[in-house]
């Protein structure tokens, strides 16, 4: 069977972001949850805090450096497999994608060498100083990423030149119209990912005996933190499905399995849809409740599917990637509000509480990858929305060549994870 390599080079793009985007979820919010760790000690003096931090530095760096590794070897993808976006967008792309470099290595990289080693070794302010502005980093360098990925969502502020794309103006490009949505739902996303990864590595410590002040404050701070955001997270999330409705129809349609422009359309909860015969199967909704959340009116019309002819994404990856993200945010939900109320009123959490925290550690890795295959699956067949088509950027690389590395890419990727997960599990087990 002859091998599509317009289909392996997105693979292995979807693999290499797929294993990127893990650790700036993490880095970008625990760096700021480390500035409080710090400035915490700094008022109290309370021991624990600075314990935590301690604990809680060192998988900081090594998030760090992984994130920092991966995302190296998907920049070189551009040239490599995707030379046509460079070629008609690198004028957007490039400084964008420059900036957040600078950001990264000038920023974070710089002041992380203070963060690590210069506790006993600096004064008090200079630490936190450098803490706060790693901090800073990972957030500007989100900030620079999103600015692009959500450009390429809605593009704005541009004209086209001999094909190629000129930037008309830096503020349209930059605060696009899905931009400010976009950002905060990520920013959010990584700020509930580090709280259930912070929930179940102490969750583990308490189940192996460890039962440190510094575990235990860990472990209540980020349990209220998730039930704080998570709410939130919901209402950012509508905004963010309105948006869309305006700005990628296609995508929303998808997103809901809606073949025919209708009004009062249902939450589809549950079906399958079946995009040869262009109709759902086994369907099970709550009904109009999808208008009233993506326009705010029971009576609101939503544009289908066939709307878009073929120029719309695959129905069923989003569809169920959508709904993946959606059930485990509620998941997250439930065990934050039952283990918080588990320390209101019993002053711990339980043995059960414990493990299903344990269980859910990454579980924020998992709602990140589904929400960012919403976005990025949904954009299909554009790789800049209504611009670029992505058939019309792929190189044209030996099939042969793109499977040998992708297969290199995913042993590789597979064997990182699990020595990360095992080595962020180990440093709990060896704090005290």
């Amino acid at each position: 069977m002859a091998l599509d390599p317009f289909l392996l080079a997105r693979i292995q793009f979807a693999a290499n972001i797929t294993f990127h985007i893990l650790f700036p979820t993490i880095t970008i919010a625990l760096a700021w949850i480390l500035l409080f760790f710090r400035l915490r000690f700094n008022k109290t003096g309370q021991k624990y805090w600075m314990h935590a931090y301690k604990l809680w530095v060192k998988v900081f760096a090594l998030s760090f450096a992984l994130g920092v590794v991966s995302g190296i070897t998907m920049s070189f993808q551009f040239g490599t497999n995707w030379p046509g976006f460079m070629k008609t967008v690198g004028n957007v792309a490039g400084p964008l994608l420059g900036f957040e470099v600078l950001s990264a290595f000038f920023l974070e990289a710089t002041f992380l060498g203070i963060m690590l080693y210069g506790i006993s070794r600096v004064p008090n302010w200079l630490h936190t100083l450098a803490t706060f502005i790693v901090a800073f980093g990972t957030s500007l360098s989100a900030f620079w990423i999103i600015a692009l990925n959500s450009w390429m969502q809605s593009p704005r502020g541009y004209e086209i030149v001999d094909g190629v794309v000129r930037v008309t103006s830096w503020l349209e490009v930059i605060f696009n119209p899905t931009m400010p949505y976009t950002l905060s739902h990520m920013l959010l996303a990584c700020f509930i990912t580090v709280a259930f990864l912070l929930a179940g590595v102490s969750s583990y410590q308490v189940l192996i005996g460890n039962k440190n002040e510094f575990v235990i404050k860990t472990q209540k701070f980020s349990i209220y933190l998730a039930l704080v955001l998570l709410p939130v997270q919901m209402i950012v999330g509508d905004l963010v499905g309105v948006n869309a409705v305006k700005t990628q129809p296609a995508k929303v349609a998808a997103i809901e399995g809606l073949w025919e422009t209708s009004r009062g359309i249902p939450a589809i909860i549950f079906a399958i849809p079946n995009e040869k015969e262009r109709k759902n199967h086994f369907q099970v909704g709550i009904p109009k409740l999808s208008s009233f959340l993506l326009t705010h009116s029971f009576d609101g019309e939503v544009k289908g599917l066939n709307e878009f002819k073929d120029k719309h994404p695959p129905v069923g990856p989003v569809f169920w990637a959508f709904r993946i993200m959606l059930g485990t945010g509620m998941i997250m939900f439930v065990v934050s509000m039952f283990t918080a109320w588990q320390l209101r009123y019993k002053g711990e959490v339980s043995k059960f509480g414990n493990v299903v925290l344990v269980l859910l550690t990454f579980s924020g890795w998992v709602a990140t990858i589904s929400g960012w295959y919403v976005a990025e699956i949904g954009r299909q067949p554009y790789l800049v929305y209504n611009l670029l088509e992505t058939k019309s950027a792929v190189s044209d690389v030996p099939p042969n060549m793109l499977s040998s590395t992708l297969t290199i890419y995913l042993v590789t990727y597979i064997l990182l994870i699990c020595a990360y997960v095992y080595s962020v599990f180990f440093i709990a087990k060896r704090s005290n």
